[in-house]
């Protein structure tokens, strides 16, 4: 039997057809996913330099500059140090809890992003329960904290582990009240809703200007959440020694870092969906109100004119918490707790009561 040699090429060429498409529809699958890790972990890199930047200008330093341009890589060379070092356990310690406890943390705050719409049309999951979805799944990082706490079988870890409980149950009611609040002016609790719903004021639609009670209050408890000054109670050095961290080292130590970054940006962005008009640029005197029109007419031009305009107000944002890092005296436990508890809720519930009446009033 004699094969032609033609034939043989258009087979051979045949089967490269088939592997390529294969690679290419399994490039075409990972894209999505690996496209927002990248951008969320560049995000973070420069939140660590904004903030060594700017604490260095607040206490007169230089700050970061011998790591690449101005300093701009070496929260990567820090990465890099921690992926390289040695992974310890604790001899006495619950290995699963003490091994699980940091991925919890950083899977928690990560799916968060899910529900954060970056531009008109540009969000991973539009859901009718967006924001409330965010509460729930955030609600979980506290139980990997106690977790790492539980496991390292250390009385300082144990004791941050426990607070960082405390601290979060005592400040996610104030903030549901307050996300609760914005849900009935929007009349949705769906995150790509409630953008919409301020781009149809312009400038002085944004909730801030609606709800100046609750931008506060939002503002007070997401700090909190955060763990940041003067809530960084859960580890604090002078008393815990470093909290729940204590006996971590390595990529564990380095999930935790990373975790905590993760939050204050998932924080920043939501504070800028459901106050500060998400994508929409409507600033008064400047004509450009043309954008969110353009937004919806062109599709990667308006994507990435609302990338920018978020990540923009974000990043404006996030001087707040850096500089009060800086500023701020920490609280101890009874007045943090007491801040929560007896100020905090009273004022957000009775900043729902007057949205709901407002709503009513208006029917």
């Amino acid at each position: 039997m004699i094969i032609d040699t033609t034939e043989v090429q258009d087979i051979n060429s045949f089967s490269r057809l088939e592997s390529l498409k294969e690679v290419y529809g399994t490039i075409w699958v990972l894209a999505p996913i690996f496209t927002p890790v990248l951008g969320i972990t560049i995000g973070v890199l420069v939140i660590v330099w904004l903030e060594r930047e700017i604490s260095a200008g607040i206490q007169q330093r230089i700050g970061p500059e011998y790591a690449g341009p101005l300093g701009v890589l070496q929260a990567l060379a820090d990465g890099t140090k921690l992926l390289f070092k040695e992974n310890l356990l604790p001899s006495r310690g619950d290995t699963r809890l003490f091994s699980i406890g940091p991925s919890i943390s950083v899977i928690s705050i990560l799916l968060s992003y899910s529900v954060i719409p970056f531009g008109h049309n540009f969000v991973l999951a539009d859901l009718n329960i967006g924001v409330f979805l965010w509460i729930a799944i955030s609600s979980i990082a506290p139980i990997g904290l106690l977790m790492s706490g539980y496991g390292s079988n250390n009385k300082y870890s144990f004791l941050g582990g426990l607070r960082a409980a405390a601290q979060s149950i005592s400040y996610e009611i104030p903030l549901t009240l307050c996300v609760l609040s914005i849900s009935l002016l929007s009349n949705s609790s769906s995150t790509v809703d409630i953008v919409g719903a301020q781009s149809k004021y312009g400038f002085w639609g944004w909730n801030l200007w609606r709800q100046p009670i609750g931008f506060i209050v939002f503002l007070i408890s997401s700090l909190a959440e955060c763990e940041r000054l003067p809530f960084d109670l859960p580890e604090a050095e002078e008393e815990l020694v470093a909290g729940y961290q204590t006996e971590y080292s390595g990529i564990k130590f380095g999930l935790f870092y990373v975790a905590s970054y993760l939050n204050l940006l998932v924080s920043s962005l939501f504070v800028t969906v459901l106050y500060l008009g998400g994508w929409n640029i409507s600033i008064p005197y400047i004509f450009v109100s043309e954008l969110f029109e353009i937004n919806k007419a062109y599709g990667v031009f308006g994507t990435t004119i609302g990338i920018f305009i978020t990540l923009t107000k974000t990043y404006l944002f996030l001087f707040i918490p850096i500089t009060t890092r800086w500023t701020l005296p920490r609280l101890r436990m009874d007045q943090l707790l007491n801040l929560g508890w007896k100020f905090l809720l009273p004022i957000s519930l009775g900043n729902l009561l007057l949205t709901t009446s407002s709503q009513l009033l208006s029917l």
